[in-house]
């Protein structure tokens, strides 16, 4: 597509052969941008194939190399000079360049691998090209055009997705695991991306994408209605909690916005008793039918109703109190966490904080993560006052900046509680939507088709290219470490395809994992644990790492991994720890301690128990094992 295309759609002849002719370009703009969108936004998020060692790498994948595309040609048609200028993108883009250099830096300082680095840095710089792309659509004075596109993407996500969930809920032998994801929480829709909290998500960002397309009259209101309760009814059978909080977002949304129709805002303001109404029926149904529904006891009040998230929170909090300044590290919460005692730990092997704030506080260290917080907060009001601003000009098009902001809340509040901009397919369309809050239109720029448009677009278009490279080429380095746990037919030894594995360049602790926990003798792959502790510590690892440590004679260190991997409680580490409860294993092990703690010169040498058995015999920190 050429930049004639969209320029035809604002810049016509107002003679009858111009019109029709902008009429055709107009409506096969339209068309291919709604297409270039759906592979940005909603084909990320239908991918049910997957190969391990990662169940969303595809889908993660599929959205660098769809948004790249779409980038790609957006690039071409913003004019020169509507590059992001306004203090609230500045800010945001700032934010983010800071916790970029960060990431690096972890690597530098804090001994993360860079492997794990340069994934996280990749990803954060694709955030930034979408920002600066977004603000620099609405600058140019598009952004109608292109969130059009935009919520075309989204219904069509959250139509296929609630397809998808419907099936997992209501015929659940139907779904084969390669086309529609098997749901891994019976009687919950999951979704492909198959986790109930990101269907719920999803569907949040389907209801607004679907209001805006019936306001800006792109659809009929029978089918924004239509839509908007099958997306509500799904959220609901996916029983998330999020998606509950979602609902009042929704309300709130439809109480202060009166751009809306009357429709619209009763609709919305309604969508938390439209919620309830579909839950209590689903449960009526469920309990005469004797058919599962995974929501029954979902707000029952029984067990913990915060899923061990109070527990992690306390447990990051002593963090940051022991840690305040620097950090642990961008990207090593699950190390530090891991590798600190926590008696009372939840037992789960959690890799985030489940809070954006608490997770930049302990791994950025509290100073630079106020200050990134701080400009992404002051990003997020100026966002909010574009969006006012935006209502309140007498206009024929149906505001963009309020749905936008919209989208960006959905996505912060459940950042309180999950962490969806984590995966590509939900940090992305958030980047754009909130690039498309913090920009003005000029009028100058968008209404002089003469202006030179180089100085922006091959900047633009070069990044886009390098994202649909960079996407590209994680898939094929991701398949070196496929082999190892997926290995086809006349494949090399598993000695041969770890070796290959590690030089993978994003993705070579899987072939460490792999190297470290096949190991007869853990104590031979040592290097294997540089990088596989830090991307995330599981019983299996814990177990060969200190194995590892003991072979080698680090006594202390080996006990402490131990004593660690105690405090989960893990029925795979059962067996490991069996002969610590083996008759006279315990006074053996008091009586070794205390002979540790005895001079040289007091001869006190007994016979030592199993290495797991006995707590290490000086203090010991997560740094110890960097």
């Amino acid at each position: 597509m050429s930049s004639g295309i969209f320029r035809s759609m604002a810049f016509s002849d107002p003679s009858r052969a111009s019109a029709s002719a902008h009429q055709a370009s107009a409506y096969d703009g339209q068309a291919t941008w709604a297409a270039l969108a759906c592979s940005a936004i909603a084909f990320p998020t239908l991918i049910a194939f997957n190969v391990a060692p990662s169940a969303t790498f595809l889908n993660q994948a599929a959205a660098f190399v769809g948004w790249g595309s779409w980038l790609l040609v957006l690039g071409a048609v913003i004019p020169g000079g509507a590059s992001p200028r306004s203090p609230g993108a500045l800010a945001l883009l700032a934010a983010m360049t800071l916790v970029f250099v960060l990431t690096l830096g972890a690597s530098v300082f804090a001994g993360v691998p860079w492997s794990l680095s340069l994934s996280s840095a990749g990803t954060i710089l694709s955030a930034i090209l979408v920002i600066a792309l977004g603000a620099s659509a609405r600058r140019a004075g598009i952004s109608q055009q292109v969130f059009r596109a935009f919520c075309i993407g989204l219904v069509v996500a959250g139509a296929a997705s609630s397809i998808v969930g419907l099936i997992q809920v209501f015929a659940p032998t139907l779904p084969d695991g390669d086309w529609m994801a098997l749901s891994a929480i019976p009687g919950r829709a999951t979704g492909n991306l198959r986790q109930p909290n990101h269907l719920s998500s999803l569907l949040l960002w389907s209801i607004v994408a679907a209001i805006w397309l019936g306001e800006a009259k792109v659809v009929r209101a029978e089918l924004t209605l239509a839509l908007a309760l099958v997306f509500v009814y799904v959220v609901v059978l996916s029983a998330s909690r999020t998606g509950a909080v979602g609902m009042l977002t929704l309300a709130g949304w439809g109480l202060f916005d009166r751009r809306l129709s009357r429709n619209a805002r009763r609709l919305l303001v309604l969508a938390p008793l439209i919620y309830g109404a579909l839950w209590w029926g689903t449960t009526v149904w469920a309990t005469h039918s004797h058919q599962l529904f995974g929501g029954q006891t979902r707000f029952g009040g029984g067990g913990d109703i915060s899923s061990s998230r109070f527990g992690i929170w306390s447990n990051t909090l002593a963090l940051i109190a022991a840690h305040p300044w620097l950090g642990v590290g961008f990207g090593d919460f699950n190390f530090a966490w891991s590798l600190t005692p926590f008696p009372g730990r939840p037992v789960a092997f959690f890799d985030h904080t489940h809070n954006i704030v608490l997770n930049f506080a302990v791994e950025l260290g509290v100073p630079l993560a106020l200050v990134v917080l701080s400009l992404m907060i002051y990003a997020l009001r100026r966002a909010l006052a574009n969006a006012i601003a935006d209502g309140r000009e007498a206009t024929t098009a149906f505001p963009v900046q309020r749905a936008a902001f919209v989208i960006v809340i959905l996505v912060a509040v459940h950042s309180m509680l999950e962490y969806p901009l984590w995966y590509a397919y939900f940090l992305l369309p958030t980047a754009f939507a909130f690039g498309l809050c913090l920009e003005r239109p000029v009028a100058s720029e968008a209404a002089d088709p003469r202006r030179d448009s180089a100085g922006v677009t091959r900047p633009y278009a070069l990044a886009a290219l390098l994202l649909i490279f960079g996407g590209s080429f994680a898939v094929y380095d991701y398949m070196r470490v496929v082999v190892i746990f997926a290995p086809p037919a006349h494949a090399g030894p598993l000695e041969q395809r770890i070796a290959e594995g590690r030089k993978s360049v994003f993705f070579g602790h899987h072939a460490d994992y792999a190297d470290a926990t096949v190991a007869e003798h853990p104590g031979r792959a040592m290097s294997a644990f540089e990088r596989a502790p830090h991307y995330l510590l599981d019983a299996r690892l814990m177990m060969a790492w200190a194995k590892a440590l003991d072979e080698r004679g680090e006594s202390d260190k080996s006990r402490y991994v131990a004593q660690r991997l105690k405090e989960f409680r893990n029925d795979q580490a059962e067996e490991f720890f069996a002969a610590c409860a083996a008759p006279g294993v315990a006074s053996l092990a008091s009586a070794a301690s205390a002979a540790s703690a005895m001079s040289a010169e007091s001869g006190g040498s007994v016979r030592a128990p199993p290495f797991q058995c006995m707590p290490p015999t000086r203090a010991l920190r997560f740094d110890d094992f960097r």
